[in-house]
């Protein structure tokens, strides 16, 4: 700092409170529930089109390793947003992105909103890229929300989600029971590819990527994909 004061770092966490996995350039390594290998190849998917330059917003970003991957990939900004996992109803908080951030020197910014609330308006205008990963299948209101997304979303709109029933040949999606998708209680629906094609157009996207989501099984009951939407 100009003032010649020190920074002070802020708490580890144990491993078992990181959600996403880490390692800092001192060596030190956090092992947390998604493993770094995983991560790391989900990030070779997410950013394949490049980060370089643009603006990108992390929505729920949680413990912030997609935001920090745009930021080494050479993002002009990068702003990570959460609610549910930094001070919502969920069993994590913020701890885990902040410490990552110390460690790394990162310039990530970030907001505390939740998902409903997000606008031009209140993260100030628009971002080039915007990260939706990991969010869709817990929110009750999917098309609601991706109406949220597009609203900030200036070229590409990225989404990785569960998916379900594939080979039906319309636009449907499913909606999973108390505890029925991988026992979470906040799991709600999973849009086969059709559908979420079909919601992203109605919003105003015209050109779509798929690919799976690396290390997930793939059927037609159910299935998990990272998809590129732009306008």
């Amino acid at each position: 700092m100009d003032d010649g004061s020190q920074v002070i770092a802020p708490p580890r966490p144990n491993d078992a409170e990181f959600f996403h996995s880490h390692v800092f350039p001192d060596g030190e390594e956090i092992k947390g529930i998604k493993p770094l290998n995983v991560l790391q190849a989900e990030a070779e998917v997410v950013h394949r089109f490049g980060m370089a330059g643009k603006s990108v917003l992390d929505v729920g970003a949680w413990d912030g390793f997609q935001s920090f991957e745009a930021e080494r990939r050479g993002a002009a900004r990068v702003l990570a947003t959460d609610h549910f996992c930094w001070n919502g109803p969920g069993w994590a908080d913020k701890r885990g992105f902040d410490y990552a951030r110390f460690k790394l020197g990162s310039r990530v910014e970030e907001l505390e909103i939740d998902v409903p609330d997000i606008t031009p308006e209140a993260l100030g205008g628009t971002f080039d890229v915007v990260l939706f990963l990991g969010v869709l299948y817990h929110v009750k209101d999917p098309l609601a929300c991706l109406e949220r997304m597009a609203a900030v979303t200036a070229e590409c709109l990225i989404v990785e989600t569960e998916t379900a029933f594939d080979l039906i040949p319309w636009p449907v999606m499913r909606y999973y029971r108390r505890y029925e998708l991988n026992e979470d209680p906040t799991n709600y629906w999973a849009p086969n590819k059709l559908c979420l094609t079909a919601m992203l157009q109605e919003l105003g996207f015209s050109r779509f990527e798929i690919a799976p989501t690396p290390f997930h099984k793939q059927s037609w009951k159910r299935g998990r994909i990272i998809m590129h939407a732009f306008r």
